[in-house]
C-alpha cells in the first residue's frame, strides 16, 4: 500500500509542471445524471484548481435529452455514435443543455465553492458552426438535422475569464452565421477549444474505465495508445459506439498540439487525480509516438 509521504513524491513533479496550465475536461452526460459520480469529480476538479490548474469545463448531456424526448414522445436516433437532431429534438436539446443539466453543473460547482460562469457556444461569438449536409455513413445517407460542425473558435471570454479567477462551464450549443442554434457534440466542442486554448491536457470523464478492448470486460483497459494505435483499431473495427466521436475529438486534438488526450473513469473514485498524478494512471493517455 502507498503511503502519503510517497504519494506526494510521486505528485509532486506533475505538481509543478501543470501550475498555471490549462486544462479542459469534459464530463459525460451518464456521468453528470449520477449525482454521487459527479460529485467525487467535481471535488477532484476543485483539487486541481486550487493546485493552480486553470480548467475549463465542457459537459454533455445525452441521458438526460433521451429521457426528456421519451416523455415527449420524440424519437431518439444515433449513427456513428451522433445524435440525429431535427427540430423537434433540438428543443429537448436546448431545455437540457442549456436548462436543467447545466443548472445542475453550475450548482455542483458552487458547492465546493468555486467561481464557475456559465457559458454556451453562443456566448462572446464563442463557436461559430456550420450546419452539417447530409453524409453519407456506411453507405447510408444521412441527414443529421440541426447539427452544427465546428468553423471557428474565438477563446477570448474564455482566456478572460481563466486571467480574471473563473472556472468556464460550457454547454455545447453553437451558432451558425445565419443565426441558428445547432446542436454540437460535446466530445468535438471540448477538443476544439482545448486546442484552441493552447491546453496542456483534454481529459474526457467517462462512463467506463477507459478504452477498453473488449467492452464488458475491464480487466482489458489500454493504459496509453497512439494515434497510429488508434487507426489500426479502426481498420480492426473493434471500436464503436460513442467511443468513435472521443477518439475522433482525441486525434483533432493531438494533431492540434495538444500534448495528451485522457479517457478517465467517471464511477471510479479518484480516478482523475490518479490519472494526472501517478505513473501508473486509472484510464487511458492518447498520446503522440
Amino acid at each position: 500500500m502507498v503511503n502519503g509521504m510517497d504519494a506526494l513524491r510521486t505528485a509532486t513533479p506533475y505538481l509543478s509542471r501543470f501550475r498555471g496550465q490549462i486544462f479542459v475536461i469534459k464530463i459525460g452526460g451518464e456521468v453528470v445524471e449520477a449525482p454521487h459520480s459527479l460529485t467525487q469529480v467535481v471535488e477532484q476538479i476543485a483539487l486541481l484548481w486550487h493546485l493552480g490548474v486553470k480548467i475549463v469545463v465542457v459537459h454533455g448531456g445525452g441521458t438526460a435529452i433521451d429521457d426528456l424526448s421519451a416523455r415527449l414522445g420524440l424519437e431518439v436516433r444515433k449513427v456513428a455514435g451522433r445524435r440525429v437532431t431535427d427540430e423537434a429534438q433540438l428543443e429537448a436539446v436546448k431545455m437540457t443543455l442549456a436548462g436543467k443539466v447545466h443548472t445542475d453543473i453550475l450548482a455542483a460547482f458552487r458547492s465546493v465553492n468555486l467561481p464557475v460562469v456559465g457559458l454556451s457556444g453562443l456566448d462572446a461569438g464563442l463557436i461559430v458552426a456550420q450546419k452539417r449536409p447530409p453524409v453519407s455513413i456506411e453507405g447510408e445517407k444521412v441527414d443529421f438535422g440541426q447539427v452544427g460542425d465546428i468553423h471557428a473558435v474565438d477563446a477570448k471570454i474564455l482566456h478572460d475569464l481563466l486571467g480574471a479567477g473563473y472556472l468556464p462551464i460550457v454547454t455545447p450549443l453553437t451558432l451558425s452565421a445565419a443565426g441558428e442554434v445547432l446542436n454540437t457534440n460535446a466530445d468535438t466542442v471540448a477538443s476544439h477549444l482545448a486546442t484552441a486554448l493552447t491546453a496542456e491536457k483534454l481529459i474526457f470523464v467517462i462512463r467506463v474505465l477507459g478504452l477498453l478492448r473488449d467492452v464488458d470486460d475491464p480487466s482489458s483497459l489500454i493504459p496509453a495508445i497512439t494515434k497510429a494505435e488508434i487507426e489500426a483499431a479502426h481498420k480492426e473495427n473493434w471500436i464503436a459506439g460513442g467511443m468513435k466521436p472521443k477518439l475522433a475529438a482525441a486525434l483533432h486534438a493531438i494533431e492540434g498540439g495538444v500534448p495528451a488526450v485522457h479517457l478517465v473513469g467517471g464511477f471510479a473514485p479518484d480516478s482523475l487525480l490518479v490519472e494526472i498524478f501517478t505513473n501508473e494512471g486509472s484510464g487511458t493517455m492518447i498520446h503522440t509516438p
